[in-house]
């Protein structure tokens, strides 16, 4: 059945004011051109909606039942472009994306905050989730995008990179590898692995890197504690549990814990961090916009 939006808005106008000649003008249409649209709206649903006399026009059983249905599509069809519009316009919608924590506790509240300026409107939901679990969710089309590290070439996968962090040690402001700090030098890995350390489990991505960068150099750590979140390692660390290596990017929130920090050499490792999203895909206006933000901050 092919009804017409023609069609429902000029059996509105003449339901409204029970006249063909009043419902033209309300229309801008002529009048036989009304008469076809209402004759073949008719013919398509199969029975009268109007009842017409030379004094007096009144809608049938069918057409008093049809009024609030035609007003109901009529109204869906209108506020589905209005919500389009301020989709585009950003007067209203949503975004939603994954970040691994690492950035998500330190970094985005700024991205969030300069983006929510711009667009008071749009509601963000951030997905906390470590980096392995924020590709996953990028590949099965849960987010349309995430912040982590890079996780290497891939067919179906496109990776920006914002900026790249160093990684550093972490110890407890008491520690011997305090030293270096009040030196200005930097350990190096053959020093860290005196020390019990306390790391991300398998397969976490930081611990593979951790481990394969190691062994080419053929250095073994000392490995205590594991966990699965940077946060409880870094608890451990400040219970003198041990020692750890941890991005960079986490470092604003060790002065809390009472916490000391330095960069390690002999390797320095380091890791690219960036927007991971599908190949080929169409980000949303929302999407698109938060973006621009993110990518103009870190340019």
């Amino acid at each position: 059945m092919n009804i017409t939006l023609k069609q429902i808005r000029a059996f509105l106008a003449v339901a409204q004011v029970k006249s063909f000649a009043q419902a033209c003008e309300l229309l801008h249409i002529s009048q036989p051109a009304l008469s076809i649209t209402i004759k073949n709206l008719e013919e398509t649903i199969g029975g009268k909606l109007l009842t017409r006399s030379t004094r007096s026009l009144v809608l049938t059983p069918e057409g008093e039942n049809f009024l609030p249905v035609a007003k109901r599509l009529l109204g869906d069809f209108d506020n589905a472009f209005i919500e389009l519009n301020e989709s585009f316009t950003l007067k209203r919608g949503s975004l939603s994306f994954a970040a691994m924590p690492s950035f998500a506790s330190t970094l985005l509240s700024k991205q969030i905050l300069n983006f929510n300026i711009q667009y008071p409107e749009i509601k963000v939901k951030v997905e906390d989730v470590i980096a392995e679990d924020a590709v996953a969710m990028v590949r099965s089309g849960k987010v349309e995008f995430a912040i982590s590290f890079d996780p290497g070439s891939s067919e179906d996968l496109n990776f920006e990179t914002l900026f790249t962090d160093k990684f550093i040690a972490v110890f407890p402001n008491s520690h011997e590898l305090s030293s270096f700090i009040n030196e200005e030098t930097t350990p190096n890995w053959g020093q860290l692995s005196r020390y019990p350390f306390i790391t991300l489990q398998r397969p976490s991505s930081i611990r593979l890197l951790l481990d394969d960068t190691l062994a080419k150099q053929g250095i073994y750590l000392d490995v205590a504690f594991e966990a699965n979140q940077l946060a409880t390692v870094v608890q451990m660390v400040a219970n003198n549990l041990g020692i750890s290596v941890i991005p960079s990017l986490y470092k604003q929130q060790l002065s809390a814990l009472e916490l000391n920090h330095c960069e390690i050499d002999d390797p320095s490792i380091s890791r690219r961090v960036g927007i991971i999203s599908k190949r080929r895909h169409n980000f949303s206006h929302a999407t698109t916009e938060f973006l621009k933000v993110i990518q103009k901050n870190f340019s």
